[in-house]
């Protein structure tokens, strides 16, 4: 699958000083795929904006246009991988695999539930 051609377009670049970090949207065009991966897109853009770490590279919010063929997302470069654990969402760092997801049974959360209830007010 990966043979076929496939052609990164960014937009709205735009470089944020304050988050350090570059942040555009991206178009993709995949012409006979159904879609491309997003560690194929990482791949291509270190090379694009010639970035040392690629895991300072996230892509998300991808969306195929309707008929195929052409997709568009987001994408962020952080400076480093530093200010990237910084400044991303958790949920972000997990699906990346910069950060690990704390597994809790599911008794725990329902008990916690039922003690913030008694904090708040609530009568039962």
């Amino acid at each position: 699958m990966a043979d076929k051609a496939v052609t990164i377009r960014t937009r709205k670049f735009m470089t944020n000083r304050l988050l350090s970090r570059k942040q555009f949207i991206i178009d993709v065009l995949h012409p006979g795929r159904p879609n491309v991966s997003k560690a194929e897109l990482k791949e291509k853009l270190a090379r694009m904006y010639e970035v040392k770490d690629p895991n300072g590279i996230f892509v998300f919010k991808f969306r195929t246009h309707f008929g195929g063929g052409k997709s568009t997302g987001f994408g962020l470069i952080y400076d480093s991988v530093e200010n990237a654990k910084k400044y991303e969402p958790k949920y972000r760092l997990i699906r990346n695999g910069l950060d690990t997801k704390i597994e809790k049974s599911r008794k725990q959360m329902k008990e916690r539930k039922n003690r913030d209830f008694m904090y708040f007010g609530f009568l039962r």
